[in-house]
């Protein structure tokens, strides 16, 4: 649901391939043809991290609530005008609510992979291929919002229980 850049080396503008639903913070792989498509079994060697949303039913951007979303004009489609996707790759630190249950309890430094454009544990896809080391537990994130959560900010809303973790890309 979303992805907080907090340091990038390479911001890519890349084809998104039609039929794709992409949600930002999730892993992407490239096809046969060079295009963005959510890395999975079909598509498993992991390129980089989304940077846009891909949907027609909902925005991905961070903090915001379902029911109260931005890009109505467009469909939720941050990619709709030029049919491109910002793709992080070659590094980076990033904070995403866009990883498996089993994260939740990683200790720092742990190594993740990517299933289904989800970060994980284990390489559910077997390419060995590490997306990313995890540099802090699972927790809230502070917004930026004055309010009273996290060291006097209100807390950053995500698909996670509104938790997100922090990464340094290697992918």
């Amino acid at each position: 649901m979303a992805l907080v850049e907090i340091y990038h080396v390479v911001a890519a503008s890349r084809a998104v391939a039609s039929g794709q639903t992409i949600k930002e913070g999730q892993i992407v792989a490239l096809n046969t043809s060079g295009q963005v498509v959510l890395q999975g079994n079909a598509n498993p060697t992991p390129y980089g991290i989304a940077g846009d949303t891909k949907s027609t039913t909902a925005s991905s951007m961070p903090g915001i609530y379902a029911g109260w979303q931005n890009r109505a004009s467009d469909y939720f489609d941050e990619t709709s005008a030029s049919g491109r996707m910002t793709v992080y790759h070659s590094g980076g630190e990033f904070a995403t609510d866009q990883f498996d249950s089993n994260v939740a309890n990683a200790t720092p430094y742990t190594a993740l992979y990517a299933t289904g454009g989800d970060l994980k544990q284990h390489d559910d896809d077997a390419t060995g291929v590490i997306v990313a080391y995890l540099l802090t537990s699972a927790g809230s994130y502070p917004s930026g919002v004055p309010g009273v959560d996290i060291n006097g900010d209100m807390a950053l809303r995500g698909e996670e229980s509104n938790t997100y973790i922090e990464i340094k890309l290697v992918i």
